[in-house]
């Protein structure tokens, strides 16, 4: 009797050990990974659209993706990221308000092993991150120039940047580096606007103010564009100027199609999104992944509106 007792108990305690051991298998297999992911801002639809194409890849794969808005300051968006980093976060999707002083954050997610995904526009140190993904940002200022100089043979050109941020500065090389050797071309004004609707439409009325000649603007990216344009509308100054801005936004295409704006080199937020999610799953699965991925541009003015989703993004 003594034997049997025995035996059942130890026969309890290896089912009890090897059911703790599937449980925790289970749980192990069965427990998502988290994602972080951060702008430089939300406000602006395009990363509205990029997050919604990163949700659909990582919740598609069973997985979480949580998110922080540091609305356009550095220091605020290098706090959020070591505050995912405390939550768990394995990899980061990193579209950074500074170029250059994100590389605290970006230190502090190779000491915690995180892997970096850098979207949109690239940081500075890139020895930190694991792939970039971004529209290829000189081309677009290329795109821009090219269709300038098709309608004017001549162009005093304000210039709407954001220093801190690496794709608006390679577009606007790529649009200097176009017109650079033909001097009918000339830059008369730069004001920087964060890629800000309401701080562009502060430049141009600094522009206005100042009795500056000019008859094209090139905003770093829609949202500067169209801020630009506010003013000029205000003003009733907006006749007989070419107004660019980079993105291809239903906000522009809606101006473009009423003929107050000239045209927009576009890019995919969608694209750029889906892309950046599907290149950290191959990275966690051991395979190789591209250090830099550039995504083509393509122009888009009154001319072609036609062939594309006025409403929405491409």
């Amino acid at each position: 009797m003594k034997r049997w007792v025995l035996a059942a108990g130890l026969a309890f305690f290896i089912i009890a050990v090897i059911g703790c051991s599937f449980a925790d298998t289970a749980e192990t297999v069965d427990k998502p990974r988290l994602f972080g992911a951060t702008y430089m801002t939300r406000n602006n639809p395009f990363f509205d659209v990029l997050h919604d194409a990163l949700t659909q890849v990582v919740e598609g794969n069973g997985d979480i993706l949580i998110s922080r808005d540091p609305c356009q300051d550095q220091e605020k968006q290098n706090d959020q990221i070591l505050e995912m980093i405390d939550e768990g976060i394995e990899v980061l999707f990193l579209n950074p308000v500074d170029w250059e002083t994100v590389r605290p954050a970006l230190v502090a997610c190779q000491e915690a092993g995180v892997v970096v995904i850098n979207i949109d526009t690239v940081v500075k140190d890139r020895e930190y991150v694991t792939s970039i993904i971004e529209t290829d940002n000189y081309q677009a200022g290329v795109l821009c120039a090219q269709d300038m100089m098709k309608r004017v043979d001549e162009a005093e050109i304000v210039l709407i940047d954001s220093p801190g941020q690496a794709s608006i500065n390679n577009r606007l090389q790529g649009f200097l580096d176009t017109i650079e050797s033909n001097e009918n071309y000339r830059i008369v004004y730069t004001g920087t606007s964060r890629g800000e609707f309401e701080i562009s439409a502060k430049v141009m009325q600094e522009v206005l103010a100042e009795g500056v000649s000019f008859n094209v603007v090139l905003g770093g990216n829609d949202p500067s564009a169209l801020g630009a344009l506010a003013t000029l509308q205000q003003r009733h100054r907006e006749d007989g100027v070419l107004i660019y801005g980079i993105d291809g936004s239903p906000d522009f295409k809606a101006m473009l199609k009423l003929g107050y704006v000239t045209g927009t080199s576009a890019q995919s937020p969608e694209t750029i999104g889906r892309v950046a999610a599907e290149i950290a799953y191959k990275y966690l699965s051991g395979e190789e992944v591209p250090d830099y991925l550039g995504i083509e541009p393509y122009m888009i003015t009154g001319e072609n509106l036609d062939q594309y989703e006025v409403n929405g993004w491409q």
